[in-house]
This record gives C-alpha cells, structure tokens and sequence, in this order.
C-alpha cells in the first residue's frame, strides 16, 4: 500500500492546524507567508533549470520539441505554458506540447484511474511521434505518478533527453529522469491540496524554462518579444509599441513597417535599424538563426 505520508507535499503543516477556526484575513496572511517560500525552494535548483533550458533550446534549434507530461494539476499547468507559447513567441503550436493523463477531458473533469497508468503515458507519447530529436519534462507534485513515470520510460528508450519537475526529495520521477528539478516548498496549507505551493512551484519553473528556452533561440530583441502574434486590437498596438521601443520611429511609421513585413514585427525592427528592404532583411534574419541583435550588428 502507497505511503502518502512520507512525500512532504501531503504532511500536516504545523503553521496551518487551526485553519477551520482562523479568520479570513489570517488565512490569506498564512498563505501569503507559505507562499514566499516557493522562490526560496526554487533558488536552491537554479542550475539544474539552466541545464533544462540548454537542452531545450538546442532541441529546438535541431528541429525537436518539448514536451510536457502530468496528470491532474501538473498536467493542466503543462498545458497551459504550452497553450502559451504559440501567441507570445509565434511558434507552431506543436513547438511545445502539453500531455495530460485522462486528454482534453481532463483539464475540465478528473479521469478516474488515468494518472494510475504507466502504459498510457507511453501511448501519449507514441500518438504524438516522440523523436530522440524531443526533451520530454515530466510534472508530479508528489514525484511519483505512474503516467509520467510510464512517458519518461519509452522517452528514454528511444533517446530522448528527459527531466522531472516535483515538489519532494529523492522522486521516483526523478531516478527516471536524466535531469531531476525537485524544489521542495514545504506541506500545504490545507494538506495534501498541491494546488497550492505546489502548483506554484511548478508554474514558475514552467515560466523559467519557456521564456529562457524562447529568448535563446532568439524570440526577443533586448527585454520585447518580437515574434508577438496580432491576433485582436490590444496585440495589435503591442506590435507597434514594441517597434516603436526598439527604434524611435513614430506609430504611423511603425505601423507601415509592420505592414511591409506582413506582420512581422521581428523583421520590421530589422528593416528600420539596418535601413533594408523587406527581402535583405528578411535574408539576415535567416543567416542569424533569427536573433535581431546579431542582425543589426552586421
């Protein structure tokens, strides 16, 4: 029979024991307090992160993927950074995947039994056609869910270059994994509810490997994303405001390169500070992997 108590994620917390009987403002303060020591957890694995968004970024420049595997909240926080990424750094939509055990269905309704599969996580990984060109990153709180643990078996087997992200010590995800990213934060406040410091945790070391992940490879030019995708009005003068911020110009004449470049904001910025036209530009930002600095340094 399964253990629970051992895993740090579902012990009592001591701070919490009168919880039913604390008022609103004091429930909040004591959630307030745990939750700054999610960065403080986080800290202690920064170079293990950094190694992730190594590997990651070099599989992208080869043509691979990164893929994310959970169930239940760790599952619906990997879909969500992967949900984020067409949008804000214009890549394919299947750049980053996010797998959650159960399917779509599961973002919205538990599955019963789903996370309980080791061989399910592997079919997940097979309907997508895992390539050892792929980094394949498996979520778990509590570090030991069959179904990513099953998904990093057969990434492993076949190549792939894997990593673990939970919330306790010496995981069983994590001896699966080449990398292990455990970045204990402490029990909950109401026991066991990973939603919560856990959940935390997990959505910020996402933020870290994706954002750092997409500036390697060239998705920002100083501190402004310029592969940003104009998809309603409010992104629209996004686009605007971000070339008016990497070269002076005025927002008409933003707005006119932006247009020039069908879109582009990456290569309207290119167009303006090396005072190329559409097509030289376009050229130097294909011989400089899309990095704009590398571009205007020519």
């Amino acid at each position: 029979m399964l253990d629970l108590t051992k895993f740090t994620t579902e012990r009592r917390n001591p701070d919490s024991m009168n919880l039913d009987e604390m008022t609103s403002l004091e429930i909040v303060t004591l959630m307030n307090n745990e939750d700054k020591k999610v960065p403080e957890a986080i800290s202690t694995i920064l170079p293990e992160i950094a190694l992730l968004v190594d590997k990651t970024a070099k599989a992208f420049e080869e043509g691979g993927r990164l893929v994310y595997m959970g169930a239940g909240t760790s599952g619906r926080l990997g879909v969500l950074d992967a949900s984020e990424c067409p949008p804000t750094y214009g890549v394919d939509p299947d750049m980053v995947v996010g797998l959650i055990a159960g399917g779509d269905r599961a973002l919205r309704f538990p599955i019963e039994g789903a996370e309980d599969s080791k061989e399910l996580g592997k079919e997940d990984l097979i309907k997508i056609n895992l390539t050892n060109k792929d980094v394949v990153v498996g979520i778990a709180a509590s570090g030991r869910t069959p179904y990513v643990i099953g998904g990093l078996e057969y990434a492993k087997e076949i190549g792939a270059y894997t990593a673990a992200i939970a919330c306790n010590k010496n995981t069983a995800i994590g001896q699966t994994a080449d990398l292990a990213l455990e970045a204990e934060a402490g029990p909950e406040i109401l026991t066991g509810s990973t939603r919560l410091k856990s959940g935390t945790t997990q959505k910020l070391i996402l933020n870290m490997i994706t954002t750092a992940s997409m500036v390697r490879i060239g998705k920002a030019y100083q501190n402004l994303m310029v592969d940003v995708q104009q998809s309603n009005e409010k992104l629209q003068r996004r686009a605007e405001n971000i070339v008016i911020e990497a070269t002076g110009i005025e927002r008409e004449e933003a707005r006119t390169y932006i247009d020039k470049a069908s879109g582009s904001v990456k290569l309207a910025i290119v167009m303006v500070l090396t005072g190329k036209d559409v097509n030289v530009a376009k050229d130097l930002l294909s011989r400089n992997k899309g990095h704009v600095k590398a571009c205007i340094k020519k």
